[in-house]
């Protein structure tokens, strides 16, 4: 016993010596950059960020709501990310219990009425750290797993937004294109009833029934568009191929102002690098998990047994405690070679993930200040749509008048049309483009969640 004392003294100061670092947790590392992210916005950085709005409050449209919250239940993507965080959850747990002894009890019997029953009992002394790193590196992977079905979650809110606010574009572009071919009809008949007065000729009629002719090709490649989207809007939901009710694009409502708060905010509500930092972590651990294996790794046992005959017997191995704590001594020698390998390998796999976290904040940075852009331009150019629509509306108006008076050629007619049918489509893109970018603005910035 004497001997087993004096063993765990050296292998105790050891580890006050040299297995102090090997405890030690994973902290950020300095990101001087992060309050630079963001250049050229025009919005306020020190307020409260868009992103902390659920998106019940964000896409206010019921139809659209009730699309979310199903895409939210049934989706596949996402509730595969679920199962992976109850799978690092119960990797987690599996891990706080390798920290605790483990203990079995064996009864066999004979057949001339004798038996035996032995106890056994092990526990693995964590003295350097390995068991606790194995834990701290399971939490990371659990939180990390919870990142990801943050992203999915994320993305999978806006794409579902976007593809509703791509068909309300899709059915005002058709709508828009209905409503030239009607006036493509009327200009055939104005066209033809002064072709027969000899006020034009058979050109402009020709001319205007080929400009209809491709209008009418237009709203077939909208409709097709519109089926193509509603089937990949099911598939999304996790439903089958179906009309998507839905509302119309002009009784849609954002905000007029948007925040994107301060750059640091993207390490807390950014899921892709929340997920980038815990994998950082894990490599954090998983280099002093290899830093522990130089170290031993001292396992305590031991058995007590019973076994029944005419005398009774009972039976103890206290030798086998000594035989495992040198076998422990000794085995990280003959194993140095590899486990200065597996140590090279983890601080690379740390640095590389380093790398990838401070990559992770450059890109959030970057679809941010892109977001933001897009936003600020598309409002200008609505603005711009909505004054040259009501432009070329007079100028088709006042070219048909002179036309039909003689003072104009159908020619002036044809081109007044054909650039409002233009900028009609142009202002429900720009329109979307707004949309599109609010959306992709709180994405960028973590909302969602």
């Amino acid at each position: 016993m004497k001997r087993i004392c004096n063993i765990l003294i050296i292998i105790a100061a050891a580890a006050s010596l040299t297995g102090c670092g090997l405890y030690r947790q994973y902290e950020r590392q300095d990101l001087w950059f992060v309050d630079s992210l963001y250049r050229r916005i025009d919005t306020p950085q020190d307020t409260i960020s868009t992103a902390i709005v659920s998106w019940d409050r964000m896409f206010v449209d019921p139809i659209l709501q009730e699309w979310i919250q199903q895409g939210l239940d049934y989706n596949t993507d996402l509730n595969v990310a679920r199962m992976k965080v109850r799978e690092a959850e119960a990797a987690l747990l599996s891990a706080r219990w390798a920290l605790l002894p483990g203990a079995s009890f064996n009864v066999q019997g004979g057949s001339s009425g004798s038996f035996s029953a032995s106890a056994d009992a092990s526990w693995q002394a964590d003295i350097f750290g390995s068991l606790t790193n194995a834990k701290r590196k399971a939490q990371a992977a659990v939180e990390q797993s919870k990142a990801y079905e943050h992203a999915v979650q994320t993305q999978l809110v806006a794409t579902i937004a976007n593809s509703y606010y791509t068909l309300l574009m899709l059915d005002e572009q058709l709508a828009i294109s209905s409503r030239t071919l009607e006036t493509w009809e009327e200009n055939i008949r104005t066209l033809e009833a002064l072709k027969r007065a000899g006020k034009t000729n058979e050109a402009a009629v020709l001319q205007a029934k080929a400009n209809k002719l491709n209008v009418e090709a237009s709203v077939l490649t909208l409709e097709k568009e519109i089926l193509s989207v509603e089937n990949s809007f099911c598939a999304l939901l996790s439903i089958l191929p179906e009309r998507i009710e839905r509302s119309t694009i002009e009784k849609q409502e954002f905000p007029q102002e948007l925040s994107a708060g301060v750059p640091a905010e993207l390490l807390r509500r950014r899921p892709d690098v929340r997920q980038a930092e815990h994998a950082l972590a894990q490599c954090f651990y998983t280099a002093n998990e290899a830093r522990a294996a130089f170290y031993p790794k001292l396992t305590l046992s031991g058995a007590l047994g019973w076994t029944s005959s005419e005398t009774g017997a009972i039976v103890t191995d206290p030798g086998s405690i000594i035989a495992n704590i040198v076998g422990s001594l000794v085995q990280p020698i003959f194993g140095r070679g590899v486990n200065k390998a597996r140590l090279e390998a983890a601080k690379a796999q740390q640095e590389a993930a380093e790398w990838k976290f401070r990559q992770s904040l450059l890109d959030a940075g970057v679809e941010v200040n892109n977001a933001i852009t897009l936003w600020q331009t598309a409002k200008k150019r609505v603005e711009l749509d909505k004054k040259q629509i009501l432009n070329l509306q007079a100028s088709v108006w006042n070219t048909q008048l002179l036309m039909k008076h003689g003072n104009a050629n159908y020619l002036e007619v044809l081109t007044a049309q054909k650039n409002l049918l233009q900028a009609e489509l142009s202002e429900v893109s720009d329109r979307f483009d707004e949309i599109h970018a609010v959306i992709n603005l709180y994405q960028a910035l973590g909302g969602g969640y």
